[in-house]
């Protein structure tokens, strides 16, 4: 059974963050429609710290529903699509148990390549609440519950209700999970 795209989500605008860059674009919203995906991400979105984030093999980020419900109980506080920073809020597919170098076909001619995790800086512990949230990032990578960043094979677009569908297998390669806490 594929999975789904149930969300497509970019840069609903950029926040101020004291961090070095000063300013964050993790604030993402869903959109409606198709948004043409190419090699450096979604059309629309933008990265605020291109030296950490973004680039040819961090150009989209997914995020499943199933991860993002876990985090809704742990924190006891929803976490809407986006509220992870991700392009993608998927469901029925184990992105965090995807391997390195799989391939999803999303929607007609979109094709991704699974390129790593998600690591977490601290930039996204305050986006999730700072004080509130001590220990946001220890707690994030122990969950091994990352979401998988994606490099853009063939561009197209994207729409929520995309069905994803594995059409290659890296046998033998770390997990996305794996790849975040090795060993």
């Amino acid at each position: 059974m594929p999975g789904l795209v149930l969300d497509v989500c970019v840069v609903h605008r950029l926040r101020p963050d004291p961090g070095a860059v000063g300013v964050t674009a993790i604030d993402k919203q869903p959109v409606t429609g198709p948004v043409k995906a190419g090699p450096y991400g979604l059309y629309a979105d933008v990265q605020a710290d291109r030296k950490h984030h973004g680039g040819l093999d961090k150009a989209v980020y997914a995020y499943a529903a199933e991860d993002a419900e876990y985090w809704s109980g742990e924190l006891s506080r929803p976490t809407p699509p986006g509220w992870f920073g991700e392009n993608l809020r998927v469901s029925g597919l184990d992105v965090s148990g995807a391997r390195i170098g799989d391939r999803w076909r999303i929607g007609e001619r979109l094709v991704v390549e699974v390129t790593g995790p998600r690591i977490p800086c601290q930039t996204f512990a305050r986006w999730v609440g700072g004080a509130d949230e001590r220990g946001w990032v220890k707690r994030f990578l122990q969950a091994g519950r990352p979401g998988a960043y994606l490099r853009v094979v063939d561009a197209g677009p994207v729409a929520a209700g995309d069905a994803i569908d594995l059409i290659a297998r890296v046998d033998g390669a770390p997990t996305v999970a794996e790849a975040l806490v090795p060993g």
